[in-house]
């Protein structure tokens, strides 16, 4: 039996990890142990640390890590170095998960709720972002100057962690359309254009696939005016969580878009992108569909069932296409339900 851990985490991450993990078990019967440990301000409540030793032991002996969401206000008074978010940052460490994929993509039943013009949402919008998830600025050095009169943050990349990720993106695309485009700051920044230089060189064994460059000012605007031309996108940490976020409202809600971190091996850690909401947590409104797509992402990723996933993604999609919508993808017409009764929707179409 294959052992996924689970962080329920903070706000309305363990109503959307209950929906994720009961579709596991109507999808894959008797296929998973779940192993529940605490994460983020749940932690920092019972242990004093955002995550516990014990935890990320538990996480890194798993086959696959599933997490809802972590943080809130309620905690905003720890130290920098003892709020929620560092756990995170300490489990995607501790797990080695070094490439963050995001797929972007507009299911069509909700095409309605882009805000985009109607003739740039109906070219119809799939692309994924590839983000690297263990370098650059938020794993560097931090540190106030000066008696506090100054501060500074270091971005910092070698070129085997450039590499790596840019191996990850490339084959993402000889999967899809073959179109992989790579964002940088290279007319302003020294790690960009180390960037830029490893993306050619490791592009001399894609021949297939076509390389567009873009910096990151052009590349927000663009994914505005043109999302149906992007396919793939590879970027540093900073840019990728950025634009990640942007994109999440261009396909209509970002309680859609389900995230998989992976590392070297197959184990990888899932999410939703959300945060944990805590203004609606306990109120029955989150839409728990990015975090079971995400669940489905795991089965595809680390466990190779892909027939499984299928079945899941194909359940949201029917179930959006009889036109149910929680809270925050509901426009006129279509049936307003909660978020328990979302998962369940799903359940029974599975």
């Amino acid at each position: 039996m294959k052992k996924i851990s689970v962080i329920p985490g903070d706000g309305i991450g363990p109503e959307v990890i209950k929906a994720a993990v009961k579709v596991l078990d109507k999808a894959c019967p008797k296929e998973f142990e779940f192993v529940y440990v605490s994460m983020g301000g749940n932690a920092i409540d019972k242990f004093g640390v955002p995550l516990p030793d014990e935890s990320l032991k538990t996480c890194k002996e798993s086959d696959a890590t599933l997490l809802g969401a972590v943080g809130g206000a309620k905690w905003d008074s720890q130290p920098p170095e003892n709020r929620p978010e560092k756990g995170l940052l300490k489990l995607r460490s501790g797990l080695e998960v070094f490439a963050n994929i995001r797929p972007a993509k507009i299911f069509a039943p909700l095409a309605s709720a882009c805000p985009l013009r109607k003739d740039i949402a109906e070219k119809g919008i799939d692309f994924v972002i590839v983000r690297e998830l263990t370098g650059g600025i938020y794993f560097g050095k931090h540190e106030f100057l000066d008696n506090n009169n100054s501060a500074r943050d270091v971005m910092q990349y070698s070129r085997d962690e450039i590499k790596r990720i840019a191996l990850v993106a490339f084959n993402a695309a000889m999967s899809r359309r073959k179109i992989l485009t790579s964002v940088d700051k290279a007319n302003v920044l020294s790690t960009s254009r180390l960037w830029r230089e490893v993306i050619n060189d490791v592009a001399k064994d894609f021949l297939e696939v076509k390389i567009n460059h873009l910096y990151v000012d052009n590349a927000s605007m663009q994914l505005i005016k043109a999302p149906s031309d992007f396919d793939v996108i590879v970027t540093e940490n900073m840019f990728g969580d950025i634009l990640s976020d942007e994109a999440s409202q261009i396909v209509g809600s970002i309680g859609m878009i389900p995230s998989a971190s992976l590392g070297e091996n197959n184990r990888g850690l899932y999410e939703p992108i959300h945060g944990s909401a805590p203004d609606i947590a306990g109120q029955d409104k989150a839409n728990p569909i990015g975090t079971i797509l995400a669940a489905a992402m795991m089965l595809r990723y680390s466990f190779k069932m892909h027939s499984e996933a299928d079945k899941i993604e194909n359940s949201v999609n029917q179930v959006l296409n009889e036109g149910f919508r929680t809270p925050d993808i509901y426009t006129e017409g279509t049936k307003l339900i909660s978020g328990s009764k979302m998962r369940d929707e799903i359940i029974s179409r599975l």
